[in-house]
């Protein structure tokens, strides 16, 4: 086992601190808006669920990416929750373009979002926060699509990676539990 700590007292190292934050394992999305007669792309992690009253979402945008310009302009955005045929779409707008791909898009008021995902969410944004080297942009949600039968794509440790198969024995030991609203 390899222990890393980040010291305060010590220069902070932003790439151990990301390897420390990639063992945190997310589902991928790739966030879209159209602007200027085209449809702008990328792959993010920075995706969640806000608020169910109203429904609202929020996307982390790096203030230098080319999606921050085209989403504070267009101010719509889309979320594909990429599933694990879609591995090839990720790498595609995480900057490493595919020859020979071509992206299809399904499209919910005026905003594309990826045909095929596990699920796409279309949002108005309500607000941008600055954070650090980010926006946070919160969305309230326009529509919403899901799709059954499929996995979904997952991110650990700087690579895909796949779901296993719940197991029976748990399962059965899980289906009564219920979080606690109140935290108690």
């Amino acid at each position: 086992m390899t222990e890393r700590k980040g010291d305060p007292a010590e220069e902070f190292d932003q790439r151990a601190f990301r390897d420390a934050m990639g063992r945190f394992t997310t589902g991928v999305t790739v966030v879209t808006t159209y602007r200027d007669g085209r449809v702008h792309g990328m792959t993010a992690n920075g995706f969640m669920s806000v608020s169910l009253d109203p429904p609202l979402v929020v996307v982390s945008i790096a203030r230098g990416a080319r999606m921050h310009e085209a989403l504070s302009a267009s101010g719509r955005y889309g979320v594909s929750v990429l599933c694990d045929e879609q591995e090839q779409l990720s790498g595609h707008f995480a900057g490493s373009p595919v020859d020979g791909l071509t992206p299809e898009f399904t499209w919910s008021h005026g905003v594309p979002v990826l045909s095929g995902a596990l699920a796409q969410v279309t949002a108005e944004v309500t607000d941008a926060h600055p954070a650090g080297d980010h926006t946070l942009y919160v969305g309230r949600v326009s529509t919403f699509v899901l799709r059954d039968g499929v996995n979904p794509l997952v991110f650990h440790a700087g690579r895909y990676r796949g779901l296993m198969e719940a197991r029976p024995e748990y399962a059965q030991a899980w289906s009564g539990f219920a979080l606690d609203p109140h935290g108690a």
